[in-house]
């Protein structure tokens, strides 16, 4: 199913329309030349990574502070900043060429959203909400996170057709509550986040 740029201009971006159609434009140019983004995948920014971020939005609680670990071409994070202003955003991304980028890009669009340069293990700070997106498989994810999430915090990973196979696999870590949250939303493809929450 391909969703269309309108739909979601109009649904999620409200005030920052112009600016997440130049993140696209950003996307589809810098992103394929520096090999942040398949060189195929110029065509499918909206629908294969825009789209695929709005359910990060509708699962975050508000004016929560966020972090993007495996930032990357800022995928959730930069999505997730102009589709909800109320969250405070910070980017981990251990690769000095990609803080390059997503520096550029926050500079480029005026965003309040800061870069934090190292892997999410050595990170020591923490964060009511932790996205991640074809980041790790779920136990992995999970123990180089779960140090960054707060008491009643959660990590969101956006996961394929295996997200139930993915939570069987994984031994819960203590005082959690795993979730598997299926999305439908109007036009877009079924999505899948897992919500591990702390719940002390």
């Amino acid at each position: 199913m391909t969703v269309s740029r309108e739909t979601l201009l109009e649904s999620y971006f409200k005030e920052n329309q112009s600016k997440i159609d130049r993140y696209a434009e950003i996307l589809a140019t810098w992103g394929i030349e520096r090999g942040l983004i398949g060189p195929k995948e110029g065509d499918r920014i909206w629908d294969r990574h825009i789209a695929n971020c709005i359910p990060f939005s509708t699962l975050s609680p508000q004016a929560a502070s966020v972090a993007d670990i495996g930032s990357g071409a800022g995928l959730p994070g930069i999505v997730l900043a102009l589709a909800r202003p109320d969250l405070a955003i910070s980017l981990i991304e251990p690769l000095q060429r990609r803080v390059d980028f997503l520096n550029e890009v926050i500079s480029e669009l005026d965003l309040p959203v800061s870069v934090i340069r190292g892997k999410s293990e050595s990170i020591k700070k923490s964060f009511d909400i932790v996205t991640a997106r074809a980041v790790a498989p779920l136990p992995k994810l999970l123990d180089i996170s779960w140090h960054l999430i707060k008491a009643k915090g959660a990590l969101l990973a956006l996961k394929g057709e295996n997200a139930q196979v993915e939570i069987e696999a994984t031994p819960p870590k203590k005082h959690s509550v795993t979730t598997l949250h299926i999305i439908e939303l109007p036009e877009f493809e079924l999505s899948r986040v897992i919500e591990v929450r702390k719940t002390a």
